[in-house]
């Protein structure tokens, strides 16, 4: 400094390093907000059974207003106007809530329900069934055991392999097609996809 006065030079100087500062600091805010969102993201990928069922106001904020009104009240969506009931491709469906999987696209038939129909789940002890005596009928609702996700209704069916089938809201699942699968964390479940 030259009597109190800031030379060009000195000028350059803080320029500098006030630039060196802004840029580390945005560096730094960039990459926090980088491994925050990766860690949002594990939160809703994938399937993992230790990872805690998010909250019922997480559940408002991260679902759909018709996803929540199937899985937490229990709703039931309009015939042929949803999602998958026509859905062919080759995947599985996972619950909407913890991303487990529930249903695969090998057990889906076109039931002429206009919903996502299945002959049988992966396995029966992920899924709960309830006497539903709603709406002056006798019906036995599903839910999902891990997070209590309405998800449909089963029906005994002479017609289906299994004898029975699940007639189901779209609203409750993510579907995962089997080119994703791998990617999306759900490699393990590939094998359920071959063709028998």
């Amino acid at each position: 400094m030259n009597g109190g006065r800031i030379t060009s030079e000195e000028r350059s100087t803080i320029s500098t390093y006030i630039g060196l500062f802004v840029v580390t600091v945005l560096g730094v805010w960039a990459i926090y907000f980088f491994f925050l969102a990766q860690e949002k993201q594990k939160e809703v990928t994938g399937f993992d059974p230790k990872r805690p069922l998010p909250s019922d106001a997480t559940l408002r904020r991260r679902l759909k207003p018709d996803q929540y009104f199937v899985v937490r009240g229990g709703g039931t969506e309009t015939p042929f106007q949803n999602e998958f009931w026509n859905n062919e491709r080759t995947g599985i469906y996972v619950d909407v809530i913890t991303g487990e999987p529930l249903f695969t696209s090998l057990d889906k038939f076109d039931g002429g329900t206009g919903r996502p129909t299945f002959t049988k789940p992966i396995s029966k002890d992920l899924l709960v069934e309830k006497l539903d005596s709603s709406h002056d009928m006798q019906r036995t609702e599903v839910r999902t055991k891990r997070s209590d996700a309405h998800v449909g209704h089963l029906f005994p069916d002479p017609t289906s392999p299994t004898g029975q089938r699940y007639v189901l809201n779209s609203a409750a699942f993510h579907f995962i097609p089997i080119e994703r699968m791998k990617d999306e964390g759900y490699e393990a479940f590939l094998p359920l996809l071959e063709k028998k």
